[in-house]
Parts: C-alpha cells; structure tokens; sequence
C-alpha cells in the first residue's frame, strides 16, 4: 500500500481526499491545512485520517511514501521541491509551477531521484477527452485544422494569477494530449476591471508550424457558464460541451473542399453536410481515474497519462502568453529548452 499525504483542504483538497480515499492500493495517512477549521471538516467526514497544521509535518513524515500538493501556485515549487528532496513522489494541481524554470528544475530532481512528478489535469481522465483522443487516433477527424475552446462563468477572481493561468490550463492539457504536434508560438490578449492589474478577461491563440491554430477564450465576469471546445478536421468535427449530462460529444460529418477556379481567378468551396453521431463515453468520476493512475505508475514504475512533460508544455503556453499581454498581443515564440534547468543544492 502507498501511504498519502495531501497538503492543501481548500477548494479542491476535499476533492483529492475523497477519491484519494477510494482509490486502489493506497492510504491517505495525513491531510495539512494551515487552518483548523477546514482540518474539522475533515475529521467529520474522514475521522482515521490524521490533521496537521504544517505541510512540512507530511513531508517530513517517514511513513509517507507520496505528496499531492493542492496548494495556490506560487507554493508548488518551494513544497515539491522539499517533497521530492525527502525521497517522496508528488502530484502536483494544475498549472504545474508558475514558471518554465521551477518546472523544469522539479522534473531534473525527480529524475535524479527516480520519483515520479505528476499534474493534476483531471480532464485528460475523462471518458469525453479519451473518447477525442481515440477518434484522432483512428484518423476519423483526417487532419486536425482547429481547436477553439470557451471556458467562461462568473467564476472566482484569483489573487495571484490571471484568468489564462485558472482557467486555461484544463483546455490547454486537452491541446496537449490530443495533438501530437509542439506548438510554436502565441498571441494573448487580456484585460484587467480591478485595481491588482491581473487579467480577468483573457484571449490566447496557440500556433503550430503545421497552420493548426487553438485559441482559447477565457473569462471570470461571464452572465454565463461555458465550457465548450471545437475540433475541426478536415474530414470531420467535434462538438466537445462539458456541461452536457449525456451528450458530451458530438461527431459531426461535415467537411469542405476547394480548389482554384484559375478562369475566374478566385477559390471555389464544395460544403459537405452529413450525419452527427454522439458516441458513447465511459462516466467513472475523472478524478478517480487520475488517482489510481498516480498509484499505479508509482508501484510499476509508468510515466502516466498526466505527466510532468505535458505539465511542462502546458506552462510554456501560459508564461509565453504573460510575456504576450504585456506586450499587447505581440507574437511570442515558445521556448523550446533543449537542456532542463539542473537542480544544485
């Protein structure tokens, strides 16, 4: 059994601690949260597992075999970093780290010790995302031309990151997982309506050397709940609505066709409209899923579906558009690292 420890009982610590709780071949030993009126929420719903005030007690904690950090951003390197000096595995929550360089300098100390480093991107464990990723792998989408995603609500204003580095990083990780193509630079646009300067209305677009571009709208000061997403193929599309109970996807038969009509001298397009298919997509809890995949990479040794490389890749997106929308929307080329930032004591 692996012994877990999950530092953070905030908005998603509950989360984590329930489906830690339920997953296979592991132990939530200890729960850590600096304020002890979340530590007695816990003790109501999980009274065997121990509250500490200090995240260090857990990392500190010998019979801890693992770290889930659930923490604001800006705490995820200093936390990992000692995690993983104490020889424990550590999933992080999204966005990895707040910057390329700490990312990078997590993932050499992992190495060098030989423990697994994780991200929480719980939509890649989706039923909905897998189902995706399964269609592109049988080239039933042909060429994969767009992605456009809507992730927007009236949703909660974040102190120390913008509304790209919230909200983005879900959409972001699908990117990722689905394309099998590194991005090679993005535009971002953002705007602030409060006196901290970070952005709460945001616009990225991410592009590839191929002509495949994804853009993302992002917002917290929406009248309403969004989270759709458009992948276009040449051959086919899909209609991604998260917020949809059965019908999360939609697989339509719609496609276009053109050439030069060189007498005329302009482009001519055949439209081809057919049939929308809603495929089937298993319905097991995400989070779940992720969980036992966090386990089972430790005791077998796997890299998992959610692995630090595409944690990696997601926050190269996110510091690149920072550099953006401080730059009003000027195109930023992505760093492509060939040498990973090493770890010195």
């Amino acid at each position: 059994m692996i012994n877990v420890g999950i530092i953070g009982y905030g908005y998603w610590g509950p989360n984590l601690v329930r489906n830690f709780y339920a997953a296979n071949d592991c132990i939530v030993k200890s729960v850590a949260d600096a304020r002890p009126a979340r530590l007695d929420q816990l003790k109501k719903l999980f009274p065997v597992i121990e509250g500490v005030l200090d995240g260090d007690d857990i990392i500190k904690d010998p019979k801890i075999d693992a770290i889930v950090i659930a923490t604001s951003v800006c705490t995820h390197f200093q936390l990992a970093k000692k995690a993983l000096m104490q020889g424990k595995h550590v999933l992080l929550e999204k966005p990895m780290t707040a910057s390329v360089k700490e990312a990078e300098i997590l993932m050499n100390i992992a190495e060098q010790k030989g423990l697994l480093l994780m991200v929480d991107h719980t939509f890649l464990y989706t039923g909905a995302v897998q189902k995706m990723r399964e269609l592109i792998d049988r080239n039933e989408l042909g060429n994969i031309k767009y992605l456009d995603s809507t992730r927007i609500n009236l949703g909660l204003f974040q102190s120390d990151i913008n509304v790209l580095w919230d909200l983005a990083p879900h959409d972001l990780s699908i990117l990722s997982y689905l394309v099998d193509e590194t991005p090679y630079s993005v535009n971002a646009r953002g705007i602030t309506h409060t006196c901290n300067g970070i952005e709460n209305i945001a616009y990225l677009t991410v592009n590839f050397p191929s002509g495949l571009i994804a853009h993302f709208n992002c917002s917290w000061t929406s009248p309403v709940k969004v989270r759709m997403m458009l992948i276009g193929g040449d051959e086919k599309m899909i209609l991604y609505n998260d917020l949809e109970n059965t019908e999360k996807i939609k697989v339509y038969d719609t496609g276009y066709t053109y050439y030069n009509d060189e007498e005329r001298q302009q482009v001519l397009v055949d439209y081809r409209t057919g049939d929308i298919q809603v495929p089937k997509v298993s319905t097991t809890e995400a989070l779940l899923n992720m969980a036992n995949d966090f386990i089972s990479c430790i005791k077998e040794g796997k890299q998992p579906q959610s692995s630090s490389c595409l944690g990696l890749e997601v926050v190269k997106i996110l510091e690149a558009s920072t550099s953006s929308i401080k730059n009003r929307g000027q195109e930023v080329i992505i760093k492509n690292l060939s040498t990973p930032a090493v770890y010195s004591a």
